[in-house]
């Protein structure tokens, strides 16, 4: 069944830099050696199109245990082998999986919503809330969160992975995912389940036609980008993995970066910085 992104938003261009400008801020210290830090396999999940392009999903397990899990057995099961990209709404969303296909009875049928994720407890926080939020920030192995000072939850920024679902919060069981293709969706925090971040592969969500049809789904299957296969990365041969790490915001080197971003040196002007502001701090393995 499909499962649309109910929510619209308006999003703002950024603006190219001028050719004739003042030296730029120095930029804090790289990150050291350590600060980088292994993705396990099973949190690595491969999409490969139809054309052998590749889009790289980093899960959030530890966010979303219930929908992530429905997740590794659709891949463990290839369900996701055959089916496709099947919406692409300008400056909203991409959304691929099953739309018309029956998921097999192993996973759970309606988990519970997963929107909130317990406690605020960020590595890094921001100096000023937005509004979306009365704070946020970036925990220790960099998913950016926010809070209104009572729930916290994880961010809809360019990137992240949501399950769709229907009207009702237990209506997504993980079959079928979109992501943010405009700056980011904000409007869906606490109100769709997180389970991931594409680290790699981004620029083929978001750069597939666009569909002037109703809320941005193809009229025709002839439109549709196909996926030939699904994978988590430890189901692969061991050489043929990609190898992921994050890097780890809980030191003073990724706290140097925030506020320098949020500070920068003359002659360019603070006006602030939001969550979603901040880039993905994930690298192929070296």
């Amino acid at each position: 069944m499909l499962k649309p992104i109910f929510a619209i938003v308006a999003l703002t261009a950024a603006f190219p830099a001028t050719a004739q400008t003042a030296p730029a801020a120095p930029l804090p210290s790289d990150a050291a050696t350590h600060d980088w830090r292994d993705i396990p396999d099973t949190e690595i999940m491969v999409i490969t199109l139809r054309d052998g392009r590749q889009v790289f999903i980093r899960l959030a397990a530890q966010f979303a245990p219930g929908h992530v899990s429905n997740i590794r057995k659709l891949t463990e099961a290839r369900w996701w082998d055959g089916t496709s990209i099947y919406r692409v709404q300008e400056n909203w969303v991409t959304q691929w999986g099953g739309d018309e296909k029956t998921p097999p009875p192993e996973i759970l049928a309606r988990p519970p919503a997963e929107f909130e994720i317990g406690a605020f407890q960020p590595a890094q926080r921001l100096s000023k809330a937005d509004g979306y939020s009365s704070a946020s920030g970036v925990t220790a192995d960099g998913w950016p969160i926010a809070t209104d000072g009572k729930a916290a939850w994880l961010t809809h920024c360019y990137g992240m992975v949501g399950v769709a679902r229907d009207s009702l919060p237990d209506t997504g069981n993980g079959s079928e995912l979109f992501t943010p293709i405009g700056q980011s969706a904000r409007r869906l925090d606490r109100n769709y389940t997180v389970v991931g971040r594409i680290v790699e592969g981004m620029q083929f969500m978001s750069a597939l036609p666009r569909s002037s049809a109703t809320m941005g789904v193809y009229a025709t299957p002839a439109e549709r980008t196909a996926i030939a296969s699904v994978r988590l990365a430890s189901q692969l041969p061991e050489d043929d993995r990609p190898r992921f790490q994050y890097r780890a915001a809980d030191n003073e080197r990724y706290a140097a970066w925030i506020r320098l971003r949020e500070q920068p040196a003359a002659p360019t002007v603070a006006t602030g910085l939001e969550v979603c502001d901040l880039p993905v701090g994930v690298r192929r393995k070296q």
